[in-house]
């Protein structure tokens, strides 16, 4: 007989497993914030909205739940009660109004709060693939959370006050709700290889001052290239790294610069018969013009720690230890991936989409109606505790009487004695009929010549 195969990779009697031989591996669990991007009423929002939907998933990778799929019977309150299981920290609910207006509101489970937003103006993904001439395709860029950088959140002080202005306090609340949206990132230990996107907010200034607070919401990915090389170099620099990587297996066309034409490499370095030289700068005739930002890359790849011996040596031996050594300067350049957002945010609530409300764009609210609404809401905030302490209480009545054997009143008796009835008489209504005619053969007399027949058989 056979010997039966071992699964040796996911299951529990695996070698590498926790119970196997092969050593156990903690995993801590990890804090990053999670997020869902919802669609409240799947089937009543539109294709656009559906679509922007998606592109915010794939904006908020990888934390995200990018194949969450809605159905029209989903509620706000499945969603809230699979947050805490899964983890998850924010929810984005899109939705589209009788009129036509298309709202996002940010909310932080369990308790909020929530942050009401109507989407001015929003472009998709596709629509600024058409518009760019470059457009940066999926590749590895939503394997890492993007750089989150904010502008302008905080209001300056000579702002004009307006009744409908941001309170100061909740400025720096929805900065912090912002800020959680992604992990936060160590200088010193995140590797600059890891961010390959950029996440900008930047708020308006209000116009007029009236205390409006739209944010400008774009989406870009990091790219860079060498500086001080020109064109040509640049080609061949891409090309040899072609090469290495088609003998390593992986195939990839297009790439090599053309040289079928020429006689000698120097005349595609230096640009022709007309050449006028070695190109190496980006203001001669044969390279681009660089003209984005330069950075400093420090070289990530580890080196050999010497001896003190040996740097004496190398000391005397007239070496110089460069210490900008694997140093390279890069030019970065943005490329925008979308979607695009102008949101203008109408609502700040305390809870999750159902509170308090702290600041509203549109209504303003005297301190007594302030100090009346507040008493309600401590009204509210009462009974719900004190329905929440009648139900554990009760809760551990039953607990109690369950752990000591307690026997059921009599009322449940009669109740389980007559359901026993009703599940044994089958015949219903027939069976009470047949019971009534017994009766009224026995008044008459005539059961007991019945009776005698059913004996004699």
């Amino acid at each position: 007989m056979a010997r039966r195969r071992t699964k040796k990779r996911t299951h529990l009697g695996a070698n590498n497993g926790p119970s196997g031989g092969g050593p156990a591996v903690s995993k801590k669990p990890s804090n990053a914030p999670k997020s869902m991007v919802i669609r409240i009423g799947a089937g009543e929002v539109g294709p656009s909205v559906s679509q922007l939907v998606k592109d915010t998933r794939l904006m908020m990778e990888p934390g995200t739940a990018s194949r969450l799929k809605e159905r029209r019977a989903n509620r706000l309150r499945d969603y809230l009660t699979m947050a805490g299981p899964l983890g998850v920290s924010h929810l984005m609910l899109f939705s589209r109004s009788e009129s036509g207006n298309t709202n996002m509101r940010l909310a932080i489970t369990p308790r909020g709060p929530t942050l009401h937003f109507n989407v001015e103006k929003y472009s998709l993904c596709k629509d600024i693939r058409k518009a760019l001439k470059h457009p940066k395709g999926g590749g590895k860029e939503y394997l890492t959370a993007p750089l989150l950088v904010m502008n302008n959140f905080t209001s300056p002080a000579s702002e004009s006050d307006s009744p409908n202005k941001v309170p100061k306090h909740l400025e720096s609340l929805v900065t912090t709700i912002f800020q959680s949206l992604f992990p936060p990132i160590a200088p010193q230990a995140t590797p600059l290889s890891s961010i390959r996107r950029v996440l900008l907010l930047n708020r308006e200034p209000s116009k007029e001052g009236d205390g409006t607070y739209t944010l400008n919401l774009r989406h870009y990915a990091i790219t860079t290239k060498a500086m001080g090389l020109s064109k040509p170099l640049r080609r061949l620099n891409a090309a040899e790294k072609l090469l290495h990587s088609q003998k390593s297996g992986k195939t990839k066309k297009g790439g090599l610069p053309n040289l079928g034409k020429m006689s000698d490499i120097a005349d595609y370095i230096i640009g022709g018969d007309g050449g006028d030289g070695y190109v190496t700068d980006g203001a001669t005739s044969g390279s681009e013009v660089d003209t984005d930002a330069e950075v400093e890359v420090v070289e990530t790849r580890a080196k050999k720690i010497l001896s003190k011996r040996r740097k004496d040596r190398s000391e005397a031996d007239g070496k110089k230890d460069s210490s900008r050594g694997g140093v390279e300067k890069r030019a970065i350049k943005l490329v925008e991936l979308g979607p695009r957002m102008k949101l203008r945010m109408t609502k700040v609530e305390e809870g999750v989409c159902n509170g308090k409300i702290m600041w509203h764009e549109y209504i303003n609210k005297s301190k007594e109606e302030v100090k009346a609404l507040d008493k309600k809401w401590e009204q509210k905030r009462q009974q719900k505790e004190a329905r929440k302490k009648i139900q554990r209480e009760n809760v551990e009545k039953k607990k109690k009487a369950k752990g000591l054997g307690a026997k059921p009143e009599e009322g449940d008796d009669d109740d389980d004695d007559e359901m026993d009835v009703d599940e044994w008489d089958s015949e219903g209504l027939e069976g009470d009929g047949e019971m009534e005619l017994n009766e009224e053969m026995e008044d008459r007399g005539e059961w007991e010549d019945e009776a005698e027949e059913i004996a004699a058989g």
